[in-house]
């Protein structure tokens, strides 16, 4: 096995040993950051406890201008898991863990790295990405930083990844009229009715934004994740809540989509339109400056001696930084397929690939 293998397989099955399962949010300043902070010794460290299990930490060896972004967290553990998700399993081709995808493989693959260089770099561990409440990037980028360019690390296949669709999801409640549904009211004034037509009216729009394109991606992606209201069938709704979903392109404005699906609903039955989470476009930006800011990530690829991959659908905190004017891309191991599923996995020979960029990277002085 290479060397640069070995080493990121060690680190690894220690990272994916520390329990980051994220909810419940009960991530310490102990634990996984114990032992960031005994493999990182020559490095200035800050470790903050920004609270409801979000903790980052920061550090930094030299003066670098490039910062490393990866998060520590995981999705809860499935019951679909064929061996305890904590303990790595490594097969022929395959290493089998919780986080191993996404994204302890990265950071296992950076911590390689930097046990076999010298040069300056900067890293940025965070504890709530899987949360949707990015309280750990929020805080870091209203600090006097100084960086002007950031590698988030996701699953990218080992290629670098300049745009990526943003992300929102949003909580809508209705409210009807009950009564006896033989009347022929119930067909207005049932939430659930409200609901339903809102859905259709949402479905049909976004039917017809499929000819939207931008770097090689097509369409809105939107999904009515739950409907849930009423009492009984004979019984006209009183109320309904319905959550919904949507990924625009960069080309696609947030605001403006949330107008648009707003005004699918009856005024008058809509007591509550409220967007829970929301993440801009990679490159953040109208789509003037979304353009220039991908065309700026690319020469960063380039320099950084990094393959260029597609744009892809899913959302990354890289979206963050590219919103406070840093040129960001996304680069790591494994495959978004593997995210999130049971027995998850990370190929070696990817692992191997992105330890020896990153050891190149700092190699060379540009981090």
């Amino acid at each position: 096995m290479n060397d640069s293998l070995a080493a990121a397989l060690v680190h690894l099955r220690a990272l994916v040993a520390c329990d980051t399962q994220n909810p419940p949010r009960a991530i310490g300043t102990d634990g996984i950051f114990d032992y960031l902070r005994s493999v990182l010794p020559d490095f200035r460290i800050e470790v903050i406890d920004h609270g409801a299990g979000a903790v980052s930490m920061l550090a930094v060896r030299g003066t670098p201008d490039l910062l490393f972004n990866f998060h520590l967290d995981t999705v809860p553990r499935s019951p679909a898991w064929t061996h305890d998700p904590h303990d790595l399993h490594v097969t022929e081709h395959r290493a089998i863990g919780l986080g191993a995808c996404d994204i302890k493989g990265a950071a296992a693959c950076m911590l390689a790295a930097i046990a076999r260089t010298k040069g300056d770099v900067a890293l940025l561990f965070s504890s709530d990405e899987e949360a949707n409440d990015a309280r750990c990037i929020a805080a870091f980028l209203a600090s006097d930083h100084g960086f002007k360019r950031v590698v988030v690390a996701e699953p990218t296949e080992a290629h670098a990844v300049l745009a990526h669709r943003g992300i929102c999801s949003v909580l809508m409640r209705f409210q009807g009229n009950t009564g006896h549904a033989s009347g022929e009211r119930a067909l207005h004034d049932s939430a659930l009715h409200q609901a339903i037509r809102w859905g259709q009216r949402a479905l049909d729009f976004v039917e017809a934004q499929q000819h939207a394109r931008f770097g090689g991606l097509s369409g809105l992606r939107f999904n009515i994740g739950r409907i849930e209201g009423g009492i009984k069938a004979n019984m006209i709704a009183p109320s309904a809540e319905l959550r919904f979903g949507f990924r625009p392109l960069p080309s696609q404005g947030i605001d403006e989509l949330l107008a648009v699906f707003r005004d699918f609903a009856d005024a008058s039955g809509l007591i509550q339109f409220d967007a829970l989470f929301r993440g801009p476009t990679l490159p953040a930006g109208d789509i003037a400056h979304a353009e220039a800011r991908r065309l700026e990530a690319r020469d960063l690829a380039d320099e950084l001696e990094l393959p260029i991959g597609n744009a892809v659908d899913f959302w990354t905190e890289a979206s963050l930084f590219s919103a406070a004017g840093l040129t960001a891309l996304v680069y790591g191991p494994g495959n978004i397929a593997q995210a999130h599923t049971a027995d998850e996995w990370v190929a070696l020979d990817q692992l191997q690939q992105v330890t020896e960029s990153y050891q190149r990277i700092i190699d060379h002085g540009r981090a």
